[in-house]
């Protein structure tokens, strides 16, 4: 198992590349960040074995989400994966602790999502306006005053989770934008635990787990610094 600086790599091929990304880390470069990001240490690294070596981008995730995002090292592997994204990804979990006690213990949450000029994503009823979103969840740990779920995605929008639990009521720990009151963590609450899909070259099933973070472990037995 390799390792970039705080970027672990779990899996590598000649098509692929997947990594469990720190929170804090953004995976593209923006205008105010153009050099710590995965994607620039993924090329660094593919590039030590080649200096041609490339990385493309397949999806994303937020800045402040931890866990499991996939790389192609080819062009004709990221068009398979993007085009095909809803049938190659067969399963695609998350982890996430939100504020107050969630009453139903499973549910479905159905919208569509749409962004203002701001980038700020909400839920829309206007005809011909968004896209649809569907977000799966489940109560898997509660206790002083946070609730952990899983959830699960069966389209993959932007800030579809951290939308969604806050419509529900309960907003993603320390997601600010989204509603919520505490920062208990000292980052978004939210992890990207579970990725399983099908390799574009081979078609082999690769399913990949990353655990649960310590402080989004240690919020559920109240073992956290106040916000």
């Amino acid at each position: 198992m390799k390792h970039t600086p705080q970027l672990r790599i779990i899996y590598e091929d000649d098509d692929v590349i997947v990594a469990d990304k720190p929170a804090g880390l953004l995976t593209i470069a923006t205008e105010k960040e153009k050099l710590r990001t995965a994607y620039r240490m993924l090329t660094d690294h593919v590039r030590l074995g080649s200096r041609n070596g490339r990385i493309f981008i397949v999806h994303r995730l937020d800045r402040e989400t931890s866990g499991l995002i996939v790389f192609a090292k080819r062009a004709e592997s990221k068009r398979a994966l993007q085009e095909r994204w809803h049938d190659m990804v067969s399963e695609r979990t998350y982890v996430a602790v939100v504020e107050g006690r969630v009453e139903e213990r499973s549910g479905t949450i159905r919208s569509r999502l749409a962004e203002n000029r701001a980038y700020h994503v909400y839920s829309t009823t206007r005809p011909g306006e968004g896209k649809p979103a569907v977000t799966h969840f489940r109560v898997i740990a509660e206790g002083h005053g946070y609730t952990m779920l899983e959830v699960s995605l069966e389209t993959g929008r932007k800030n579809q989770i951290r939308v969604h639990l806050q419509e529900l009521g309960h907003s993603v720990a320390g997601d600010r934008r989204y509603g919520a009151r505490t920062n208990p963590i000292g980052r978004l609450a939210l992890h990207a635990s579970t990725l399983e899909f099908t390799h574009p070259r081979t078609g082999e099933k690769l399913r990949f787990e990353s655990p649960t973070p310590k402080t989004m472990r240690r919020l559920m037995r109240g073992q956290h610094r106040s916000s």
